[in-house]
């Protein structure tokens, strides 16, 4: 039996296990948020990051990878490093996958996606909405040991270009988050 995976924040460019195939594509009717609080990765607990989950919004796509993983013993590895590192979300779901926009038949079925539900109890670390410019000011604080919160914006940004998307609440926070700095290097500069 293959497994599929769909990747639509850091496993986009950076998977972590073995698999057979990448295909770019999306599924329908959920958007990327930064909503989800990292207190492991991106953050710590006293000040967590933000990273992207999903929300369900009809009409919507959010475009990614799908990785496909062929072997058992791919798959239970792929399974154990996914369970540790998507350990704050709290939802796993099986969904369709496109990879043609006009299409209405899914290239696949039942790929697997984690998603940090809104669901306080069984997420603490969901943060939920607030506006871009405070979104934007966490990211360009938060730092834990995978690195500052803003590469990881940084690097989703590139990773969707790369593969020919532009979200647009990517790009907002994006160019955000480098208004601020350049705020800040200009006053650092002034003094």
């Amino acid at each position: 039996m293959v497994m599929w995976v769909f990747g639509y924040g850091s496993l986009i460019w950076k998977a972590g296990f073995n698999f057979d195939e990448r295909v770019v594509g999306f599924i329908k009717d959920y958007r990327r948020v930064f909503y989800q609080g990292s207190t492991d990765h991106r953050g710590t607990p006293e000040f967590p990051g933000r990273t992207v989950t999903l929300e369900p919004a009809e009409g919507e796509v959010c475009w990614g990878a799908a990785y496909k993983i062929s072997k058992k013993e791919d798959q239970e590895i792929a399974l154990e490093h996914l369970e540790v590192r998507e350990k704050q979300y709290d939802k796993k779901a099986y969904l369709d996958f496109f990879t043609e926009p006009t299409a209405t038949t899914p290239a696949l079925s039942g790929v697997m996606v984690y998603i940090a539900s809104p669901d306080k109890k069984r997420n603490v670390n969901y943060l939920g909405p607030a506006s871009i410019e405070d979104i934007a000011k966490q990211i360009v604080e938060a730092k834990g040991p995978s690195g500052p919160n803003r590469e990881y914006l940084f690097k989703l940004e590139e990773a969707l270009l790369q593969i020919g998307y532009k979200d647009k609440h990517v790009l907002d926070l994006a160019n955000e988050v480098r208004r601020i700095i350049s705020e800040r290097d200009m006053e650092l500069t002034a003094l």
